[in-house]
């Protein structure tokens, strides 16, 4: 019986956990912090619960898969509420913008917003979905332990397919002319830490899953995944070490051979999975003469996706007037994430609140759960923030007043969360919520690989190596790298 070791309980860690023990393997998992779930972390304030984010979930079959291929009924775990009308959009003059995967009403609301998007919507949707059946059937289930891995016929046709040179930007504006709906659309990069006028027209297929597979949430909050998948694989015999962090992979002859714990117990392992951000935690496990490839010099070299400022606020009444997702939108969008990537903090930031109690009344009885959130630059190479944290909390209070959603008189408590704290808590190398940026071709499609060139058995999954940030493509890294150990 194989033996692993996995450093990490967030949604990848978890996911290979359940698939290796279901398999028959013993596993064992370490995570430094007392709950499970990586970023995926419950807070309370008062009667208040939020998910520190993710808060808008996709591709819920990924999720389901781990429990069905483990043999078990996953809504014996927990049970999805698909928002049909899931985002409101605002822009800066007030005009609204509702997504939806009804399609009639979308195709309502661009018949007098943009008459040329009107004419070409279901030409988008067809486009969308092509690129994201490409990115399913190519590339989303592979593993990366070499360059030889890239040099697949199939793999080379796909890519050719889904419009690596093309901008998103540029993608999108063969379907849209009204500005407004521009940025609605663009937003998409922000899902993997990225700007829209840089990152692959690739990633639009993300519209394919909100507009048309649809956005989910979770009854009983979106930590119940983390939660299920922890059980899931204890069930099947993992041990799961919460609150146990470790200080070093302990290897020989370039192969891993276990792990350190901070208190000092060395724990022996056939293979060792990493999930976590490769580029903070792997300088801090293994030695400099053991990492030929990723050195020091090169992880500086990488650059970290966007950051976030996060206020959670818990009100004493219910704000009728917002859903589960909305976001306010900058005036000039392009300026804004010139700033972010110079690390600069915009002075009219586009604003994401997530509402779950319009949902889930359960989560917050007594009055909304706002999380709100702000796109933020990354911490500098030295940590340092540059931030009046106080005052950028009253900006964004301010604009959000002046759409009409006015919070402080209403506010009971809050909690505010920085880059700084992100690194802090979550191990993410400065602070960056994805790892590594997709605003370029290289860092998209090249990510560090899912296998260490440097220790032959140490294997890794998260948002830093393929096939990318985001919670689905964490458990699907989780997942592939589980069934490479398993097939030796």
């Amino acid at each position: 019986m194989k033996k692993i070791a996995i450093i990490g309980g967030g949604l990848g860690g978890l996911a290979a956990a359940a698939t290796l023990a279901s398999s028959g393997c013993s596993v064992v998992l370490f995570e430094k912090n007392q709950h499970l779930g990586g970023k995926l972390k419950p807070e309370t304030l008062g009667s208040h619960r939020f998910d520190f984010g993710p808060n808008t979930i996709t591709m819920p079959h990924i999720f389901d898969s781990v429990f069905y291929e483990a043999g078990e009924d996953p809504r014996h775990y927990y049970d999805w509420i698909k928002l049909e009308d899931h985002t409101a959009n605002w822009s800066a003059e007030g005009e609204r913008f509702l997504m939806s995967t009804s399609k009639e009403k979308v195709m309502q609301q661009l018949q007098t917003m943009d008459p040329y998007a009107y004419q070409r919507y279901e030409s988008y949707l067809s486009e969308i979905e092509k690129l994201y059946q490409l990115s399913e059937k190519a590339f989303f289930h592979r593993t990366f332990s070499s360059w030889k891995d890239y040099l697949s016929p199939s793999l080379f046709s796909a890519f050719t397919k889904v419009k690596p040179l093309e901008t998103m930007d540029r993608f999108h504006r063969r379907f849209f002319k009204n500005p407004f709906l521009m940025q609605v659309f663009n937003r998409y990069a922000t899902y993997i830490g990225s700007s829209p006028y840089t990152s692959p027209a690739t990633f639009s297929m993300i519209g394919y899953l909100e507009m048309v597979q649809g956005v989910f949430y979770v009854k009983g909050g979106t930590v119940k995944l983390a939660e299920s998948l922890a059980k899931l694989a204890e069930k099947h015999g993992a041990e799961i070490h919460r609150e146990t962090e470790v200080t070093e992979i302990l290897t020989k002859n370039k192969r891993a051979v276990g792990v350190r714990t901070g208190s000092g117990e060395k724990v022996a392992a056939d293979d060792v999975i990493l999930n976590g951000d490769l580029l903070q935690a792997l300088p801090k496990l293994l030695k400099k003469k053991e990492r030929r490839v990723m050195t020091d010099k090169k992880i500086g070299k990488t650059p970290p996706s966007i950051s976030a400022f996060v206020i959670m606020a818990a009100l004493d009444h219910h704000h009728e007037s917002l859903i589960h997702h909305q976001a306010y939108f900058s005036k000039d969008y392009g300026r804004e994430f010139s700033e972010l990537f110079q690390g600069l903090w915009p002075d009219d930031p586009t604003i994401y609140i997530s509402n779950s109690s319009y949902t889930d009344r359960d989560a917050s009885p007594e009055g909304s759960n706002l999380f709100i959130l702000v796109n933020a630059p990354p911490l500098g190479v030295n940590g340092e923030m540059n931030l009046d944290v106080n005052k950028y909390k009253e900006l964004i209070y301010k604009k959000l007043e002046n759409h009409g959603v006015v919070i402080k008189p209403y506010l009971k408590e809050e909690k505010v969360v920085t880059p700084a704290d992100i690194q802090k808590q979550f191990g993410a190398y400065r602070g960056a919520l994805y790892g590594v940026a997709s605003n370029s071709k290289k860092d998209t499609f090249l990510r560090p690989f899912n296998r260490s060139q440097d220790i032959e058995n140490l294997y890794f999954a998260g948002g830093t190596t393929h096939p990318g940030g985001g919670s689905p493509m964490v458990v699907i890294s989780g997942k592939n790298v589980a069934k490479k150990i398993l097939e030796g």
